[in-house]
């Protein structure tokens, strides 16, 4: 029995294809302690998700009233992941609209795909491969860059080792709120983090920043 790792208010989601990105994102929010109702047309899928999603139902998502029957207005947020089949992708996320659901994150392959899924009324479009594949070469590009995290409209936390020309400034003499936009919201130093750094923190070698701010933005630290 795996146990929840997050104390947040449960959140009701519906998760329709559960193929490997669909059934990664219901598993992961049903350990985060969410109430996630998991939806595929494959008898076979199903039994063996069943295991680990105590919420799930065999189904077409493209059928309106078998969505209709199920109560799927109820939902407010719904993924819609249908593996390798555009037009059942966009049909449920036609009738989930339909049916009420406010917030629908759906799954595409193409850019053109995501375009259209926003034209139907998609809040969010993930394109998994694009996505995976520009975090990787940000990675690379930068010998700063750890790792780094998108939350939204191109805002993220990017994890980075302290870059050469700010070694021996306090925060305040590196200005990086004023000339970039950026706010360091962590630091990890041998002794231990250190969270929200006052103005007159000093950066030292070695020191790992957690920087809040725009790609681009942080990218310009290393110029």
């Amino acid at each position: 029995m795996k146990k929840n790792v997050h104390k947040n208010r449960p959140r009701e989601f519906v998760v329709v294809g559960l193929g490997r990105f669909g059934s990664s994102v219901a598993e992961t929010l049903t350990q985060y302690g969410h109430d996630v109702l998991g939806i595929d047309c494959s008898a076979e899928r199903v039994q063996h998700l069943s295991r680990d999603l105590p919420h799930i139902v065999q189904l077409d998502a493209t059928n309106a009233e078998a969505l209709r029957q199920i109560g799927i207005g109820q939902f407010e947020t719904a993924v819609v992941a249908i593996s390798g089949n555009f037009e059942s992708n966009l049909l449920a996320t036609v009738l989930l609209r339909r049916f009420g659901v406010q917030h629908i994150i759906t799954k595409a392959r193409t850019r053109l795909q995501k375009t259209i899924l926003l034209e139907v009324g998609a809040a969010q479009v993930i394109l998994p491969e694009h996505d995976a594949g520009v975090h990787l070469a940000r990675r690379l590009s930068s010998q700063h860059f750890i790792d780094f995290l998108e939350i939204r409209d191109g805002i993220s936390v990017v994890e980075m080792m302290a870059p050469e020309n700010l070694i021996g400034c306090t925060l305040a003499e590196s200005s990086l709120r004023q000339r970039l936009g950026l706010n360091v919201i962590a630091v990890n130093r041998d002794s231990g983090i250190i969270p929200n750094p006052r103005a007159d923190f000093r950066i030292e070698a070695g020191d790992v920043l957690l920087v809040l701010g725009r790609i681009e933005d942080v990218e310009m630290l290393r110029e």
